[in-house]
């Protein structure tokens, strides 16, 4: 069993999976409740977010019917750094490269200063490269005298980091381990297609909206940006002069990121905390949320355009995710902020209660478990396919001769149309000389097998012609006499 717990500004969500037969994961449980103990990513009030912890737990549980112990966390906001360092190891003429000299060029790549006040959560190996040759996966076995890797380090800042566990173990948890936000939401979002492409995840979330650049598979860059969904609520809250619940429910049934995608035919009244009433279209509802969601995409392609290049370069898709992405209107409003393909993430590569995690919000919490089932080497190769049983050995024929006996046990077969041979035993009637003089055994020999082989269909003809008294019996009759026992 694999538990992933989201910890999030807006929601706290537990994720349990277990894995099946085939090496995939099935989803069990599924438990979600409010969060409003954190600020943009990190724990400001102890008390209420050990609280949603334990509620998102238990509910989960009466789902999937399991208790759970022990979790990996979600790791989100500005607190956390990434750096990508560089590593080299030299391989000895004539050697192939080993698991030890992979993990020398690793522990060379993270010989990097950090600040003492940072705790590091990952260490991702990019491609490898052996003697210049580049996109290299796995370099063990191979031969080379240089080996180099690009090593991705991501670290967040140890304070957040020690409420967010202190609450968790508070809550009867123990932590697996800390996940990075953009991470988990890239493994449960990027198919197989994509794993071969450069692709950016973009989690959009309440407090933060987190990147990731994964590149062949890989996570090669990750940013957080401190502006997420609640940014849109307050916007509607402060113009309308409504509470933040009112608005969060009006951004959801009624708001778009785009004016032309908004409902040109609705109007709202909206009731204000002084008992005022006012008129407001979808379209008008739209243009409020639409440069806020257009200044999240900005500081995105900004921060990818200064650390990596133009988005259209080294991108081939966008995927958009999280709880904030399904506001209609926003893959459409991406599109034209980054001029690449860009589509909605849901969680997949799943099975069991897929319905239950089937949306946006989800992504992070299924991929805590499917990093689980990587982290801890649990994956499993499909079962062998079972070789098929040997056919037996003919066995050899029975002789044609048989004995009368077993003749006799036999069923009678079935005349045949025309049985015409049968009647060859009249051959007795021919006179015969007194003395007849024996013929040549060979010209006896030849012939009579293959006579007694069709002949043998009636065995009676022998009974209706007895030998005459004082007849002297052939060669031909002598044969047939030794041989009467087996026909």
């Amino acid at each position: 069993m694999i538990v992933g717990l989201d910890i999030g500004t807006t929601k706290i969500t537990t994720v349990i999976g277990e894995l099946a037969g085939d090496g995939s994961v099935d989803i069990i449980g599924q438990g979600s409740v409010p969060s409003e103990g954190l600020k943009r990513g990190s724990v400001v009030n102890l008390e209420r977010t050990v609280q949603a912890i334990r509620e998102s737990v238990h509910r989960a549980e009466r789902v999937a019917g399991v208790k759970v112990e022990s979790a990996y966390v979600s790791v989100a906001g500005n607190h956390t750094k990434a750096i990508t360092s560089h590593g080299l190891a030299a391989i000895r003429r004539g050697h192939e490269i080993t698991d030890t000299d992979v993990h020398r060029a690793i522990e060379n790549a993270q010989a990097v200063p950090l600040d003492p006040n940072l705790e590091v959560l990952h260490t991702l190996p990019q491609e490898y490269e052996v003697d210049g040759q580049e996109g290299i996966k796995s370099p063990v076995g191979m031969h080379g005298v240089r080996l180099e890797v690009d090593v991705h380090i991501v670290a967040g800042t140890a304070g957040p980091l020690l409420n967010l566990r202190r609450c968790v173990q508070e809550a009867g948890l123990r932590v697996d381990g800390f996940v990075l936000q953009a991470l988990a939401s890239g493994l449960s979002t990027v198919d197989t297609g994509e794993q071969s492409q450069s692709v950016i995840v973009i989690d959009m979330g309440g407090g933060t909206t987190d990147i990731g650049v994964f590149r062949r598979g890989n996570l090669a860059h990750s940013a957080s940006i401190p502006i997420g969904g609640d940014h849109v609520t307050a916007d509607l809250a402060q113009i309308l002069k409504i509470p933040m619940e009112e608005a969060e429910d009006v951004k959801r049934r009624y708001g778009a990121a785009l004016p032309e995608m908004a409902d040109a035919d609705l109007t709202l009244e909206i009731t204000t905390g002084q008992g005022k009433t006012h008129a407001l279209s979808a379209q008008e509802l739209s243009r409020v949320i639409k440069p806020r969601i257009a200044e999240i995409f900005g500081m995105i392609r900004d921060e990818i355009d200064q650390t990596l290049g133009p988005v259209e370069l080294i991108a081939q898709h966008v995927i958009l995710t999280g709880g904030a992405s399904k506001l209609r209107g926003t893959p459409e409003l991406a599109r034209d902020r980054f001029r690449v393909p860009v589509r909605l993430g849901k969680p997949g590569n799943i099975g069991g209660l897929i319905d239950i995690v089937n949306g946006p919000e989800y992504a992070a919490g299924v991929g805590l478990v499917l990093f689980g089932l990587h982290e801890d080497g649990r994956l499993v190769a499909p079962a062998p396919t079972p070789l098929p049983e040997p056919e037996p050995e003919p066995q050899p024929s029975k002789p044609l001769l048989k004995s009368k006996k077993d003749r006799e046990r036999e069923p009678e077969p079935q005349p045949q149309p025309a049985p015409q041979r049968a009647e060859r035993p009249q051959r007795t009637e021919r006179p015969r000389p007194p003395e007849p003089q024996p013929a040549p055994q060979r010209a006896e020999v030849s012939a009579a097998p293959v006579q007694q082989t069709v002949v043998r269909t009636s065995p009676q003809a022998q009974e209706q012609h007895p030998p005459a008294p004082g007849h002297k019996p052939s060669l031909m009759e002598k044969l047939r006499s030794w041989f009467s026992d087996w026909l």
